[in-house]
């Protein structure tokens, strides 16, 4: 059986883009996890979600993978690129655009 540092570690490594949030990109439950959803869609960024809520060792996992003590998180390629706010900011300046063009991330947007 697997650890949930083993679990998301192979989950961060296997997929393009991982948030991990509370809750699921249809109905997050916290205006943190909702407003990187929105960043996400708008851009059209095909990415894997994972609901924290659905079980504690992952969620207190994520925080200690990191050493980064909120959630929602977000990785691009298996690099930690932040929470909610460095989403926005990076979103509002362009940076997170260029990242992901960089990284090869498909946008529809």
């Amino acid at each position: 059986m697997s650890t949930a540092l083993e679990t998301i570690k192979k989950t961060v490594t296997e997929n393009n883009v991982v948030l991990y949030m509370k809750g699921t990109p249809v109905f997050p439950q916290c205006g943190f996890s909702s407003t990187v959803v929105q960043i996400l869609d708008y851009l059209g960024v095909d990415y894997e979600s994972v609901n924290v809520l659905d079980d504690p060792e992952i969620r207190q996992g994520i925080k200690d993978y990191n050493n980064w003590p909120t959630i929602p998180q977000i990785f691009v390629k298996g690099e930690f690129i932040g929470g909610c706010d460095i989403m926005r900011e990076m979103f509002e300046t362009g940076e997170l655009k260029t990242l992901l063009a960089d990284k090869e991330i498909p946008l529809s947007a």
